[in-house]
């Protein structure tokens, strides 16, 4: 199952989430004529800034004809709940004022981490510079990020 994860600094909105493409059923109940322009089933993870989480799916719209639309069902804590999520910040604070440690790291843990990004970063000096691929602020990337899921048929879900 590939996965495809998208960062950069500058992007034209702060958002951190997970998004699941579901695959298309392999026997369609309808004519591919029906249903173009749908897009693949998606279950999207919001993390921040407005947590909570969504279900893109196409449903038949009523009636006799065959007329098919792309549908979300939307759940947000905010609204569902009335009030803000604490920023992540200020849910550490708070829970390192009161000796909470469950959202924190063990020192093996960070230097396991560490270990981690040396090997990405040891790499990356050896790398050739025309891999880095600059994108203008206020964008979502550089064309490269689109052109690399578009091979296999998919593309962002920007939010």
């Amino acid at each position: 199952m590939p996965f495809y994860i998208r960062t950069g600094k500058a992007l034209p909105k702060r958002s951190t989430e997970v998004t699941i493409q579901f695959k298309r059923v392999p026997h369609q109940l309808y004519k591919p004529s029906e249903t173009t322009g749908l897009v693949p089933n998606r279950l999207t993870i919001r993390i921040q800034p407005d947590e909570g989480m969504s279900l893109k799916f196409a449903a038949k719209v009523p009636g006799a004809a065959r007329n098919f639309c792309d549908v979300d069902m939307n759940f947000s804590y905010t609204s569902a709940f009335g009030i803000e999520s604490p920023d992540a910040y200020e849910r550490l604070i708070a829970d390192c004022m009161t000796g909470d440690s469950t959202l924190f790291i063990r020192r093996d843990e960070v230097e396991t981490s560490w270990r981690i990004i040396d090997s990405i970063t040891n790499v990356w000096k050896n790398m050739p510079a025309s891999t880095v691929y600059p994108y203008r602020a206020g964008t979502w990337g550089p064309p490269e990020a689109d052109e690399l899921i578009e091979r296999d048929g998919r593309q962002w879900d920007n939010p």
